[in-house]
């Protein structure tokens, strides 16, 4: 399967669950807390700055955003979770929106994204040992490895392995990305395709 990333366009912003497509493309979603860089590393993928809406703020993406890429399925951008300054009222919204996602459509993988440069929050441990139990293809990205030294990248990635639930440990093989100097992008599209294909 041949997929032109930079034929991509937004299809769907769903506030809740009557908004989410009705069609049968492929959904590959992309999670993680605030400001992990979710929509940077859309726009990576498609090579379009403008494609995600991107900001220095946290808490920017609070729907769930369908990407259209080339009519072979749709990149899914979730609620970033764990932004403090959120009201319990709307961080419950967002949980709930992000429940209803999960739990209602077919989920061809999610791509959990950690900062590369901190250990992994509870919200982080808890979504990943989640997805170790749901049945659901998952892999680990890990962002932004274009704020360390090339020194620093390993001790970070075993410092993050070892901070997962000890049932995790043994399987973390994460694709090291950075949306900037686009690295791990080809990986994570390998990823991607194989998983689409059944390969």
């Amino acid at each position: 399967m041949k997929i032109n990333y930079q034929n991509a366009k937004l299809a769907q912003v769903a506030g809740f669950k009557e908004q989410f497509p009705q069609d049968d493309l492929p959904q590959i979603a992309i999670s993680g807390k605030s400001n992990v860089g979710k929509s940077s590393l859309i726009n990576a993928l498609c090579q379009n700055s403008k494609l995600a809406r991107t900001g220095k703020s946290p808490g920017k993406t609070r729907q769930v955003i369908f990407f259209n890429i080339d009519d072979k399925f749709y990149l899914v951008d979730l609620p970033g979770y764990g932004y403090a300054k959120t009201s319990q009222k709307e961080i419950e919204k967002f949980s709930e929106l992000t429940d209803t996602y999960i739990s209602t459509q077919t989920i061809h993988m999610v791509v959990q994204l950690i900062d590369i440069r901190h250990k992994p929050t509870l919200n982080d441990l808890n979504m990943i040992n989640w997805l170790a139990h749901s049945g659901i293809p998952y892999l680990i990205a890990l962002t932004k490895a274009d704020k360390l030294k090339k020194s620093q990248i390993n001790k970070q990635v075993e410092l993050i392995r070892k901070k997962l639930y000890e049932n995790l440990q043994e399987n973390f093989n994460p694709i090291i990305i950075s949306s900037v100097k686009k690295q791990g992008l080809d990986q994570l599209k390998s990823a991607i395709e194989t998983v689409l294909t059944g390969e």
